[in-house]
């Protein structure tokens, strides 16, 4: 395993934590009560827990500790900077970038001090990694970006005749089918599932509801396809 490796490793615990592992009702009461929220000392336990497993190694520990320390602290003040007029609409992108710019100065800080050493010697394929961190991120985390980018923009609608939760998971199967595509190189296949959808989800006589649906489509897929992108360049 290299630095490469640790450091997809270490998304990987990160994506689950914020993602999977705590549900909606425990994540609003940490952003509304930050220091004060019971979840969120459950929720810095389990980060320091992730990223230490994640490591396969025993003397990540300190990083680990300092991972969850910044995750604690960003976490913590999250409500503070959420009150700020100017910054309430993107704390949503700010707190996952800084989540994410620590991990990585923290991965390359060990990696550049410690060194690399697995206590576990498992075979680890980058590419492997990358494919199931981009597929992860197809599922939860682009909803609630997506759900987090209608909130800043102020987008809203009324969907009395929609299904609960069927457009979640519409967007989470047009991601695995897309990114899956591009993965396998059937670009044209992409864009004909785009139009398909199109037809299918529109309807002139709900021009606002259709203007809604297409920004959640063009979000939906754009991300499946960055990840395709990123995945195959690299």
């Amino acid at each position: 395993m290299g630095i490469k490796e640790l450091i997809l490793m270490q998304l990987l615990a990160h994506i689950l934590l914020d993602f999977f592992f705590q549900t909606k009702k425990s994540a609003q009461h940490k952003n509304e009560k930050g220091f004060k929220s019971r979840f969120l000392y459950f929720h810095v336990l389990l980060c320091f827990l992730l990223s230490w497993v994640f490591s396969l190694q025993i003397n990540f520990f300190i990083a680990a500790l300092i991972i969850t320390v910044f995750h604690f602290l960003i976490d913590g003040f999250k409500p503070f900077f959420g009150r700020i007029k100017r910054l309430s609409p993107y704390i949503f992108y700010l707190d996952q970038l800084l989540h994410l710019l620590i991990l990585v100065i923290v991965v390359l800080g060990f990696g550049y001090w410690k060194g690399i050493h697995p206590s576990i010697e498992v075979n680890l394929n980058y590419k492997f990694l990358m494919i199931l961190a981009a597929y992860l991120i197809c599922l939860k985390p682009t909803n609630i970006f997506i759900r987090e980018v209608f909130k800043s923009t102020d987008i809203q609608v009324s969907s009395d005749n929609e299904m609960p939760n069927a457009g979640k998971v519409i967007g989470i199967l047009e991601r695995i089918l897309t990114l899956t595509l591009i993965l396998v190189s059937q670009y044209s296949a992409v864009g004909f599932l785009i139009a398909a959808k199109s037809i299918l989800r529109y309807r002139s006589d709900e021009t606002l509801k259709s203007e809604y649906v297409l920004i959640g489509t063009l979000l939906s897929f754009g991300m499946a396809v960055i990840l395709g992108i990123i995945i195959t360049a690299l």
